[in-house]
């Protein structure tokens, strides 16, 4: 308990036999349940939390691997049923130091969000010993979830370590959601068609023995069409059958009037090849919607960095 909410800790774990166990026993005393999701692992991940297990843990098994994921909505599933008002999620491999966990619950606890997500670089020395393209692909996924999500105050998008308020959960259309490694970015997409209020917070990386299964380079373009798709969605629910705004009108009317312009740039350069030269009036009728185009789409951009509903409350 804390704060007078009923606090579940998922652990979705895979192949974790050698750190699952450090992972539940170090589970501090206001975490009420301990959820651990063996996400029909080949080796004794099982097992070996039952023997870690104390009265507050219980150990799902579920019947065909579903990614990380499939493993965390399980979880969650299981943490509503069990009357959980917060369902945390750590990774079994001992990554998430749940000595900040309460740093994790006071912004739901105060009300000023329902969804917390650690960030991991938030200090100077984060990026050290991470390899340069390591780096430049964390900032580039951390820019595009921000833009699909519309969540533009949070970074480190495939930080597993959140917490969610059972509101914001029940409001989530679990079935809909990516159960791969694209499900931290699309959760995000639906937690703000949901319009839940979401808060960053630091906490430093841990790292020990555990090696990361997810390779940028091979998930990458996955992840970047989940985006894209995730956008799209986005925009038509909140901004199209929600609410019809401003938003909405300005990003229709910019990609309209940018393509406009490009067909008719791409018509004057053909039509000029040789010795023809372009007149000044087709060369307005090219800048001028092109430029109109591209004002809108930076202007509709701005305005959903300024949703209010896309940050905590104050």
């Amino acid at each position: 308990m804390y704060e007078g909410m009923r606090v579940a800790v998922v652990v979705p774990a895979y192949r974790e036999e050698a750190l699952i166990a450090s992972t539940v026993t170090a589970m501090p005393p206001l975490v009420d349940h301990v959820i651990v999701v063996d996400d029909c692992s080949p080796d004794a991940t099982g097992e070996r939390a039952r023997e870690a297990a104390d009265e507050r843990t219980e150990v799902i098994r579920l019947p065909e691997n579903q990614g990380v994921g499939g493993a965390v909505l399980a979880g969650h599933r299981r943490a509503l049923e069990l009357g959980a008002d917060v369902s945390v999620v750590m990774a079994g491999d001992g990554q998430m130091d749940p000595e900040f966990l309460p740093q994790l619950l006071d912004p739901i606890a105060s009300g000023r969000a329902q969804f917390t997500k650690a960030n991991r670089f938030y200090g100077r020395g984060s990026f050290a010993g991470m390899p340069a393209m390591r780096v430049v692909g964390n900032i580039v996924l951390s820019f595009l979830t921000k833009a699909a999500s519309g969540y533009w105050n949070l970074f480190d998008p495939q930080n597993g370590y959140t917490a969610i308020h059972r509101e914001a959960l029940e409001r989530v259309p679990f079935d809909l959601i990516a159960k791969r490694y694209d499900f931290e970015n699309d959760l995000l997409i639906q937690l703000n068609i949901a319009h839940v209020p979401a808060a960053d917070v630091a906490v430093p990386a841990r790292y020990g023995t555990e090696v990361s299964g997810m390779n940028l380079a091979t998930v990458g373009p996955r992840i970047a069409a989940r985006l894209f798709k995730g956008f799209w969605t986005r925009i038509w629910w909140k901004y199209v059958l929600q609410s019809f705004s401003a938003v909405a009108l300005l990003l229709f009317a910019g990609i309209a009037l940018t393509g406009f312009g490009l067909l008719v740039g791409l018509w004057v350069l053909w039509e000029t090849l040789g010795p023809p030269v372009a007149t000044a009036g087709s060369v307005i009728l090219c800048v001028g919607p092109l430029l109109s185009g591209i004002h809108m789409l930076l202007f509709a951009m701005l305005l959903d960095i300024q949703d209010p509903t896309n940050a905590s409350r104050g």
